[in-house]
């Protein structure tokens, strides 16, 4: 099995690959995005400097699903979390989440999901979910890294969800339109005379950079990565991970407290874990 923890120690052996020529060349891979996601897939598996045919067998053997380009998540590591992967050109930006709301976790019910992903292990509910967010510069090099756990970013499901509805139900009670049932906020139907045009209503998601959420803590946006993972669950990783993480040379570690993403007056303990930049 592979955990966070893991992908950080693999991350800081590679930390100074240049992915894009690094995946264009030994993986004819293309696009900047893909290129990202499989080099956070090969963290997770100490597989970066594997033959493409060597990586898909290794795969599946840390993973239990991988993905498609339409459905969250990206993958998900075998009966343990999920993973979804963004990139990003600067760190300023905010990130676009289109029609997937934040989630904390990830559940099996979510109509977001594919069927393929709701069948990857037997009856799963629900899986802890990693943001791991990503700045490539133009010299084709990682600028940042965020590891972050969906229950340090975002509020519970019903908090989204809860607006969703409030606005799927005021548009879908429109009168004199022709309305079909739909995944996104409404659809309808008929629109001109001949009844052959349909107007689509989609909510479009965003949230704010890990470095502006978290910029009470110091230093964050001078390191190349950062992982904020909270207490309990760094905890219930296994002790060897753990011990390793702790007395890496490279990687250090802080007992935090972070908002409450449910109520910003509470504070939960959590670890703060980062790497340096190199000067």
């Amino acid at each position: 099995m592979t955990n966070i923890l893991k992908a950080i120690l693999n991350f800081a052996k590679n930390k100074d690959i240049s992915i894009v020529d690094h995946y264009k060349s030994k993986n004819k891979i293309q696009a900047t995005g893909d290129i990202l996601e499989y080099y956070i897939k090969d963290l997770f598996c100490d597989s970066i400097h594997l033959s493409k045919e060597d990586k898909d067998k290794t795969y599946t053997q840390f993973f239990s699903y991988l993905g498609n380009t339409n459905n969250p998540p990206d993958f998900i590591l075998k009966n343990s979390d999920a993973v979804e992967v963004k990139k990003l050109e600067s760190n300023s930006n905010s990130i676009a989440l289109n029609s997937s709301f934040p989630k904390n976790k990830l559940y099996s019910n979510d109509p977001l999901i594919n069927k393929a992903c709701k069948e990857c292990e037997d009856k799963w509910i629900e899986k802890d979910l990693i943001y791991t967010i990503g700045n490539i510069n133009k010299t084709n090099e990682i600028q940042s890294l965020w590891f972050l756990y969906g229950d340090c970013y975002a509020a519970d499901y019903a908090t989204y969800q809860k607006i969703k509805d409030f606005i799927a139900n005021g548009i879908n009670s429109m009168q004199g339109v022709e309305f079909s049932e739909t995944q996104e906020l409404g659809r309808i139907n008929k629109v001109d005379p001949l009844g052959i045009t349909y107007f689509r209503i989609r909510g479009m998601w965003g949230i704010e950079h890990p470095n502006k959420v978290f910029s009470y803590l110091e230093g964050s946006n001078n390191n190349i990565l950062n992982s904020i993972i909270l207490e309990n669950k760094y905890m219930s990783f296994p002790e060897k991970d753990r011990k390793e993480i702790e007395d890496s040379p490279t990687i250090s570690i802080k007992n935090i407290e972070i908002k409450n993403p449910n109520n910003p007056a509470q504070l939960l303990k959590a670890k703060y874990i980062f790497i340096r930049k190199s000067v």
